[in-house]
């Protein structure tokens, strides 16, 4: 069963969403988890704005990276600088994607005005896990 990991600085918001949209649109064929370079607890924001979607991710856990399914997954996913730079050498077999995504946990404002962030956010993960499941149905 091929298998993918989402990376983050924190495992609160951006791999936590990319983690609930893959298991829903990837499906049960695909192994998915995510974690952080640090955990720094699962944002209630992005429960939030993904149940909006029908994704409920309230159970889910901020979870440091764990070495051993990083260097057997088949795609590794960093979603921040963070991630990218500081995440463990993998062997050549595993590939790597870095998807630059803004921070919503960094976002100012009204409650509103950060859900808006937490959205557009959302919108992209979502868009970009679907462009992947076409590359991926695609070969």
């Amino acid at each position: 069963m091929p298998q993918i990991y989402f990376l983050c600085t924190g495992n609160s918001c951006r791999s936590q969403m990319a983690e609930g949209f893959a298991k829903k649109i990837l499906g049960p064929n695909w192994r998915v988890a995510s974690a952080g370079i640090e955990t720094h607890g699962l944002n209630p924001n992005a429960v939030k704005v993904m149940a909006e979607k029908n994704i409920d991710i309230s159970h889910n856990q901020s979870k440091l990276i764990n070495s051993s399914y990083l260097n057997s997954s088949d795609l590794v996913i960093t979603l921040c600088g963070d991630a990218r730079d500081r995440c463990p050498v993998t062997p050549p077999s595993v590939k790597k994607e870095h998807w630059p995504l803004q921070d919503p946990a960094q976002a100012q404002g009204s409650d509103q005005e950060i859900l808006d962030v937490f959205r557009q956010v959302r919108d992209e993960i979502e868009q970009r896990v679907l462009d992947l499941n076409q590359r991926i149905n695609n070969k």
